[in-house]
């Protein structure tokens, strides 16, 4: 049967009639943006993650933009970041004048490699901001560290990874900020884009933060910085609290599944490599994205494969940050990072949504062993 990669009509049904209810609220009040569901949504997630405030903006994006603009990021100033993720995360840095310098990744976890970050430190080096790949954190103890000796401040981008433990401790609860998006596909998904800044415990911060995302505002018209508009909108903080409730369910789901897939897969070959259930202590991967390596070559003929079956997948991502055209001014060559251009050849993500049923998930792991038994 098809399986596509991701399927949001199911847990959209779960929360629609409560949207719907909510949505007429909105018409009688007319308070559509940064109203009460947005003061609602982030006093439940500062609780949920365990930082002390909660900022909603308009995207993942503007959070990561506004999580450095609060850090006073200038023109010239170096931010060590992974190249093996989502363009936002470099995309952000340049758009301030900032420079990213691009750390390679663990290739067990795809995130970068404390190693890496330590040898890119120099006096120009502002920000450090890791990214918690796929649902797994970063090794927060040992970039903390590294950053807290040199007195580097720590933006966590986190939007792929609100939920996600490592070393007893949540997303957000490391860096003095944390970057989350709730674009429709991670596991806390709006119904279009939405985002959050999370801080850890800086009061000052938080207010700052809260003034960038409404033009450096406050009071009305007295501007105290230049800030972007990054408000985020009423009905998609009514969205994403009709989620929430269900938001531990999803991610416990994601990991059932997750411990299936590594069950049902076992019998590949040394082509195909895929993650440990768990690589770090006290800790909860959640998933967002299920990604085996396939090696030699093979990556695109088993997507190929899929595509026969009716199985979706999904390459994240195929060109690194350091090797895409509009950062060639950096200098970066083949090679220079490995172990990131290594991921970006054989990185395939198969279905792992938490609705999924075992037929689905017996559909992927037989297509898969079965590419395999052809050759």
């Amino acid at each position: 049967m098809p399986v596509p990669m991701i399927d949001l009509v199911a847990q959209n049904a779960v929360i629609k009639q409560k949207v719907l209810e909510g949505l007429s609220g909105l018409f009688d009040t007319c308070a559509f943006v940064l109203g009460e569901n947005v003061r609602g949504l982030e006093t439940e997630l500062a609780s949920y993650s365990g930082a002390r405030f909660a900022v909603g903006m308009s995207s993942g994006t503007d959070a990561l933009l506004v999580a450095m603009m609060a850090l006073d990021l200038r023109p010239g100033d170096e931010v060590i970041l992974p190249s093996f993720t989502f363009f936002a995360t470099g995309g952000v840095v340049s758009r301030l004048g900032a420079v990213p310098v691009f750390a390679d990744i663990d290739p067990i976890t795809f995130n970068a490699n404390p190693q890496a970050i330590e040898a890119a430190v120099t006096a120009r080096t502002k920000a450090i901001m890791p990214v918690h790949l796929f649902g797994q954190l970063a090794d927060m103890p040992k970039i903390m560290d590294i950053a807290d000796t040199r007195g580097i401040p720590v933006i966590e981008d986190a939007c792929q990874s609100l939920g996600a433990i490592g070393w007893g401790r949540n997303s957000g609860q490391f860096g003095q900020l944390t970057g989350c998006s709730f674009y429709p596909t991670k596991n806390l998904g709006a119904l279009g884009d939405a985002g959050l800044v999370l801080i850890r415990d800086d009061e000052a911060l938080a207010q700052k933060t809260h003034r960038l995302r409404v033009h450096g505002m406050e009071p009305v018209y007295c501007h105290h910085e230049v800030g972007i508009n990054g408000r985020l909108d009423e009905f998609q903080a009514l969205a994403l609290r009709a989620k929430l409730p269900f938001l531990e369910g999803w991610h416990e789901a994601r990991r059932k599944n997750a411990k299936w897939n590594f069950e049902g897969i076992r019998g590949l070959p040394c082509e195909a490599r895929h993650l440990r259930v768990e690589t770090i202590p006290d800790g909860r991967h959640i998933y967002n994205q299920f990604t085996v390596r396939v090696k030699n070559g093979r990556r695109d003929a088993l997507m190929a494969h899929l595509k026969t079956k009716g199985i979706g997948s999904a390459i994240f991502y195929p060109i690194p940050l350091h090797r895409q055209p509009c950062f060639e001014y950096l200098g970066y060559k083949i090679g220079s990072l490995p172990e990131t251009e290594l991921a970006s050849k054989e990185v395939l993500s198969l279905p792992i949504y938490p609705e999924m049923g075992e037929e689905h998930l017996e559909e992927v792991a037989s297509a898969v062993l079965g590419f395999f038994a052809l050759e």
